[in-house]
């Protein structure tokens, strides 16, 4: 399988490039708040029950065998907060997002801040918006007008890859396909994975409020009480000219990698636009590296994640904790949406 082109040194720089930035942008905009996904559109528990007919190839980690799994899932948007106290509005083109905790998972993990966890982020397109780590530097930089001509160039396909998720008319985040767009270990096997819901949006309708998606799911859920499912399904890497690894821009087509259906993700019908839920929500960290070494993330994405998304998460939590304990003046946090 291929390798990033980024040496070792240029991985790491362009990785501090991003986090730098980053917790910068955290700062002047909601220290309390994740840099990128702020907007949540809600927190909700349900089941991931590994499926009892998966190819004996496949059984690896925690599908080595069938089991049901608790989790939590969180939906929402990808952009940054606009302002401090000001969120993205639904209207506004955005990526639309899903990431997934799996509870009560044995053994020992990648990383050590979570003990029986199991992450998976996904978005709703089928390829990511960067091809690498100096790619994701560049656009980081370029949030806050800090490329230069070249560096602007170079994301010229990033900016179609945007525009084509921005064309999409997402109703209810409930009834969406997402997907992982970076590959992943399975035991000694690479794949992509995906998330499919059993039911697609029929409704049509035209949404005229800043928070209609979570809107959608309070009427999905709470209030018409139904249920959700989706299927997991994952797809094998075949060579490096059709799913290559080091490429999350390019899409692994169906027809050379069929999706495989391991696991029925199922959000019971349930009250989650509460105060208490909101509290949980912001807590909690998702990281592709909250993993068992079998489903460990693979390429140059994924590899600056690592200590991006937990220098991220500890800066946030620990400005959280740090505003309770040792309370600031209003005039030093300047703690207002201006």
């Amino acid at each position: 399988m291929s390798q990033s082109n980024l040496s070792t040194a240029a991985q790491e720089a362009a990785t501090d490039t991003i986090l730098n930035i980053d917790l910068n942008v955290q700062a002047q905009k909601g220290p309390d708040l994740r840099k990128d996904h702020p907007k949540s559109h809600g927190l909700v528990w349900g089941e991931f029950r590994i499926e009892d007919n998966i190819p004996e190839s496949l059984k690896v980690g925690i599908f080595a065998q069938p089991k049901t799994y608790p989790i939590w899932m969180r939906f929402s948007n990808a952009s940054e907060a606009e302002k401090r106290g000001k969120l993205k509005s639904d209207l506004e083109p955005d990526v639309r997002a899903l990431a997934i905790k799996l509870l009560q998972v044995e053994g020992e993990k990648v990383l050590d801040d979570e003990k029986e966890t199991q992450d998976f982020l996904l978005i709703n397109h089928p390829v990511f918006i960067v091809r690498d780590a100096q790619g994701f530097a560049n656009l980081t930089k370029a949030s806050i007008g800090q490329a230069d001509a070249e560096e602007l160039r170079s994301l010229e396909p990033t900016f179609e890859v945007l525009k084509a998720i921005a064309s999409k008319q997402v109703a209810n985040p409930l009834l969406i396909q997402y997907w992982s767009t970076t590959p992943y270990q399975l035991g000694s096997q690479s794949i992509k994975f995906s998330v499919k819901p059993h039911s697609s949006d029929t409704s049509g309708s035209t949404p005229n409020s800043e928070t209609y998606l979570r809107e959608a799911m309070v009427k999905h859920l709470s209030e018409d009480g139904k249920d959700a499912t989706f299927d997991f399904l994952v797809q094998l890497y075949v060579n490096d000219e059709k799913t290559p690894i080091e490429d999350p821009m390019q899409e692994w087509e169906e027809k050379d990698s069929p999706f495989i259906k391991l696991a029925t993700i199922k959000i019971p019908a349930q009250k989650f636009d509460f105060e208490e839920r909101k509290r949980l929500d912001e807590g909690l960290s998702f990281n592709p590296w909250h993993t068992l070494p079998e489903h460990a993330p693979l390429g140059s994405v994924n590899l600056a994640r690592k200590k991006v998304y937990q220098e991220i998460a500890k800066a946030r939590l620990s400005n959280i904790h740090h505003r309770i304990e040792e309370p600031q003046a209003y005039s030093s946090v300047l703690d207002d949406p201006q």
